[in-house]
């Protein structure tokens, strides 16, 4: 082992996903979506071409069933929406300096209560 890493739990919120893949043709393909268990249950994403604009972060974060699932938390004030909108448009930024990154997986992230953002529970990144 060569090391050890200790953070604080993140309890609550709603699991999203968000992720890059390498077309051979496209390029970059960035997606978001409902996460944790639910990603492969609802099988609902959206998927742009960085770099992202403000416009495609917010048409991103309006999957219909995603939204369905977050009725009644709070999800759909904009403070939080804000949150997963500057982390999509970051991740975007990354990803067009960041040439190497082949693939990218971030499941889950959890969309916390208002007022307290996102957080990346899990993370996968491949390098060419």
């Amino acid at each position: 082992m060569q090391g050890v890493m200790v953070q604080r739990m993140v309890t609550g919120g709603i699991e999203t996903i968000v992720g890059v893949t390498q077309d051979p043709s496209f390029g970059p393909l960035m997606m978001f979506g409902a996460g944790g268990i639910y990603a492969e249950l609802m099988k609902d994403v959206a998927i742009r071409l960085p770099p992202l604009t403000d416009l495609d972060a917010k048409e991103m974060v309006n999957p219909s069933k995603w939204r369905r699932c977050c009725k009644g938390t709070g999800i759909h004030r904009f403070p939080i929406r804000d949150a997963v909108e500057d982390l999509l448009l970051r991740l975007s930024a990354m990803v067009e300096d960041i040439h190497q990154i082949s693939e990218l997986d971030f499941n889950p992230v959890k969309v916390l209560p208002k007022g307290e953002g996102c957080r990346v529970v899990d993370a996968r990144i491949m390098l060419k």
